[in-house]
């Protein structure tokens, strides 16, 4: 869980205005507080996901790490600073829904997690049939297998990719 949502809780400290040092301590809290209460975690509602329930937790203590600090973001003075200062998110106002690029960093880190934990014949035809969208059959008669072999090769890729992953995989 820590190596696959690091780079994720990293971005919403950045976003929330928590850099270098202070992100670090933060992105600890983060993990204890979930580690904490994942016996607690339930998707009682449709919608309910453990990244929402991960980003409200660093939401939480982001707006802590301010008011511990009695302090909000200081800015050094001239144009410059006021261009970095424009750039700085306000933590209370972090947007609910996660933009894509987001998932797509999370996509890419659980690939890298899970890639060799496969075969090079079973990846490729995972690769080709998803991110390729390539048709089975296709696949097969490239990599010297059946239809099935692909299908199996998917569907094997795709149930670790749900496990390191969870929701985020339909």
């Amino acid at each position: 869980m820590v190596e696959l949502y690091t780079p994720l809780v990293q971005h919403w400290c950045a976003r929330g205005g928590v850099r270098g040092a202070d992100a670090e301590d933060v992105l600890q809290e983060v993990f204890q507080a979930a580690a904490r209460g994942l016996s607690s975690f339930r998707r009682e509602k449709a919608g309910d996901t453990f990244r929402g329930w991960l980003r409200g937790i660093t939401r939480n203590l982001v707006l802590l790490h301010f008011r511990r600090a009695g302090r909000q973001p200081r800015a050094r003075g001239g144009s410059d600073a006021f261009v970095q200062l424009q750039e700085v998110a306000d933590a209370a106002a972090l947007p609910d829904e996660d933009p894509e690029p987001e998932i797509s960093a999370l996509y890419r880190r659980a690939l890298e997690l899970v890639r060799a934990e496969f075969e090079e014949r079973t990846w490729n035809a995972f690769w080709l049939t998803v991110v390729e969208s390539r048709a089975p059959d296709e696949i097969a008669v490239g990599l010297g297998v059946t239809p099935a072999a692909v299908r199996k090769a998917k569907s094997r890729v795709l149930r670790r990719l749900k496990e390191e992953v969870g929701d985020l995989i339909d």
